[in-house]
């Protein structure tokens, strides 16, 4: 199985970059596309930059161009569970977009017009799998499963935060997986959100976010090595 591993920044995939082999570069929509092997298994790496576009735009060209037969997606977010400590890591259960906003049509929040799903859900096996290896290679800090909520802004205020968790039930939000989850979807592509927690989302968010970043994308890379070694 081929994975395309998908990170909003450079420091979500620059660890795993260097490590590939019979590398193949190719750029496209703005971003490059790093195709060859990774610890000797195949596999496409990218960044896709920040927001749900970027990530949508990112997937799409995996399936098309790179013909990955998975997508796994890296990087941070907010926790929205006061279980769920700065450094853990979240792995998805399924995806919406917190600020789809229909509702003058009748919709439920979250609920894509003239979609058949607005929740997408992640695939099981490489979830078991992704918690599995994250409990070998990261055994201080806990591994959560849960809904992840999307949305293009970055949460750093409570009161959007109780929002998000009383319409969503969602366990922590960042700006990509629901669109690469909405995009893997429409392409029958099987797919994981990976996310490590680098702040509470919430007032303290700004102060936060620097000094937690470096210490959460640590723990998403030794899980994503692991994990590639079982997936691909």
């Amino acid at each position: 199985m081929k994975p395309g591993i998908i990170g909003a920044m450079e420091e979500e995939v620059a660890q795993l970059k260097e490590k590939m082999t019979n590398l193949t570069i190719t750029t496209k929509a703005g971003m490059e596309f790093y195709d060859g092997l990774l610890l000797g298994r195949p596999a496409t790496v990218v960044r896709s930059g920040i927001g749900k576009v970027n990530a949508g735009c990112c997937t799409q060209i995996l399936a098309d161009l790179f013909h990955v037969d998975c997508v796994i997606n890296t990087g941070i977010a907010g926790s929205l569970d006061a279980a769920i400590d700065i450094g853990d890591i979240v792995l998805c259960t399924d995806a919406v977009q917190h600020d789809m906003d229909a509702v003058a049509f009748g919709y439920d929040l979250g609920v894509i017009p003239r979609m058949p799903v607005s929740y997408f859900p992640a695939d099981t096996a490489l979830r078991e799998k992704a918690k599995a290896v994250c409990e070998r290679v990261n055994p201080e800090i806990h591994v959560h499963e849960g809904r992840v909520a999307t949305g293009d802004q970055f949460i750093a205020d409570k009161a959007k935060k109780e929002f998000i968790v009383t319409n969503f039930q969602a366990r922590c939000t960042e700006m990509e997986g629901a669109a690469i989850a909405q995009a893997a979807y429409n392409n029958n592509l099987p797919f994981l959100i990976i996310r490590a927690i680098s702040d509470k989302a919430d007032n303290s968010a700004q102060m936060d976010y620097p000094a937690f970043e470096k210490q959460a994308i640590e723990h998403t890379v030794k899980l994503m090595l692991a994990l590639v070694e079982e997936v691909a």
